[in-house]
């Protein structure tokens, strides 16, 4: 059976889910895709970044991760709308539903983003190019935001041709193809090579994807380690991994945040600490897994990062077994310096965990606190994550869970909606 591996990527997705809800749902007249407009993080928060962009802002030279400060001066008549993440989970379920009635081998690879394997389902809508157009048009036509589908036989060429010409575009690059159709691009367009990595390549007198492929794999790997043979077989189009209608489990679990304001005193970190433990110990007990190592990442100022990391005793899921150790290590690694952003982080994660030995030395009750745990659990799954928190968190500026990237959805935990009573709906 030959294989028919389709990518599917939203163009500009948070700006055009924004656009499409304030058109539809807002009694809107001005499409944000149509301006020089951009999704940016709030600045009062530190955050202020630009997460997404419309196509007439990156002709003005806006990037996404640029800060907004560096955007205006970019574009000063730039409009800036804030982000809404639970509209973001919406409008992805409704795309994704949508795949699924082509395939059941979907393998969501983020929230705008997916690989559907259509080796043994292609046959029953048409050509894989005008299935991919169907997918395409539906999406479009059904919801109002557009895609682009790459369409090759192996998944990373597909991701590849995802990126070519945008908006609203079927292309194709099956392994014949690659020569003509991949070969000649810059380096820096190659999946898997960053700007540090393409820097390297550059020096190293590799400039295109072609001169890449025709480069000697063992002097690649001399040089970049792994990840010299893995681009090098990219570019040969070697890419043996499966799409996977469930994902791989986690071997780590994390969390971190950046601060709204320089953090000086230990106080203050223990309680971003606490938050931070709080949502990670949320995600693994969610999971049904236990971790035996964390570790905590301190960014200064400066933004100079260290991090320092312990093996617990036994693995565990419980918030306040990871927030001791986290609060430990934290005391270890600080230099005093003023932090910026701080993160808990953890490994060795196993699912089928045979249960905690018993000490005779033990002070702590275990099982009260596993309990605990879940009983918060269930609260907060059924009234919301904020009708139960730790009264150190009250009256104070530090959020009783924040930090990081939820497994489910692939977007932030921040909580934040948008209220659109106090914003001006063009």
């Amino acid at each position: 059976m030959e294989n028919i591996i389709f990518h599917i990527d939203v163009n500009s997705a948070f700006l055009s889910w924004e656009a499409v809800y304030r058109l539809a749902h807002k009694g809107g007249s001005l499409d944000l895709r149509d301006v020089p407009s951009a999704v940016g993080g709030d600045i009062t928060l530190r955050h202020g970044i630009i997460l997404a962009k419309s196509i007439p802002a990156k002709d003005c030279g806006v990037k996404t991760g640029q800060t907004i400060a560096e955007a205006k001066k970019q574009c000063p008549n730039l409009m800036l709308v804030p982000p809404n993440y639970g509209l973001y989970e919406e409008c992805s379920a409704a795309f994704m539903d949508i795949l699924r009635e082509y395939s059941d081998i979907v393998e969501q690879f983020s929230i705008d983003e997916a690989f559907v394997d259509m080796s043994a389902s292609c046959h029953l809508f048409g050509t894989p190019e005008g299935t991919a157009r169907e997918i395409k048009d539906r999406i479009r036509d059904e919801l109002g935001f557009t895609v682009n589908i790459g369409v090759s036989d192996i998944k990373m060429l597909a991701k590849m041709a995802s990126d070519f010409r945008k908006p609203d575009l079927v292309h194709t690059l099956y392994l014949r193809e690659i020569r003509q159709k991949m070969w000649p691009l810059p380096v820096s367009e190659m999946f898997f090579v960053g700007r540090a990595t393409a820097k390297k390549l550059f020096s190293m007198g590799i400039r295109t994807i072609g001169e890449l492929a025709q480069s000697d794999p063992a002097w690649l790997k001399a040089v970049l380690q792994k990840q010299g043979e893995v681009i090098w077989g990219f570019a040969n189009g070697v890419d043996l991994s499966p799409v996977l209608a469930q994902p791989l489990p986690n071997k780590g679990y994390g969390n971190s945040t950046t601060a709204p304001f320089d953090v000086t005193d230990t106080e203050t970190a223990n309680r971003i600490l606490l938050a931070l433990s709080e949502t990670v110990g949320n995600r693994l007990r969610s999971d049904s897994v236990k971790i035996q190592v964390v570790s905590v990442g301190i960014r200064y100022y400066d933004l100079s990062y260290f991090s320092h990391q312990r093996v617990l005793d036994a693995p565990t899921d419980l918030t306040l077994e990871i927030y001791s150790a986290a609060r430990g290590l934290f005391l270890e690694l600080w230099d005093s310096r003023r932090i910026r952003h701080l993160g808990v982080h953890t490994s060795r994660a196993k699912k089928d965990d045979p249960g905690r030995q018993m000490s005779l030395f033990d002070e702590i009750d275990y099982e009260k606190l596993a309990i605990m745990d879940r009983t918060v659990d269930a609260i907060r799954d059924r009234f919301g994550i904020d009708s139960v928190k730790r009264t150190v968190f009250l009256n104070q500026p530090v959020d009783h869970m924040s930090g990081g990237i939820s497994k489910a959805t692939g977007l932030p935990w921040e909580k934040r909606t948008v209220d659109y009573d106090r914003v001006t709906v063009l």
